[in-house]
């Protein structure tokens, strides 16, 4: 499933609401508000990658609030249970 990671720059004023009206948006499937250079962090999951521009340009980006978005698209994805099936040796510890 295509993912994207995107950073979004906000209205100090607004951070909650912005991250509570980007959550409901069709292919977000997570909304972190975080410490650093931006103020919000989504993960959004599609079927087909074409759809990024809707999710992406169309909604995240024209929600009020929204200053600024810069988006990075996942070539593969590692999850703790991907690496631990792939360096399992078999051996009983």
């Amino acid at each position: 499933m295509p993912t994207a990671i995107v950073m979004i720059d906000t209205d100090q004023a607004l951070i909650p609401e912005v991250a509570t009206e980007v959550a409901t948006i069709d292919g977000v499937s997570d909304v972190y508000s975080v410490t650093g250079d931006v103020d919000l962090i989504a993960i959004v999951r599609v079927a087909d990658h074409h759809e990024f521009a809707h999710v992406i340009a169309d909604r995240i980006g024209k929600t009020q609030g929204v200053i600024k978005t810069r988006t990075y698209l996942a070539f593969r994805e590692f999850s703790q249970h991907d690496l631990d099936v792939a360096f399992d040796l078999g051996l009983d510890t």
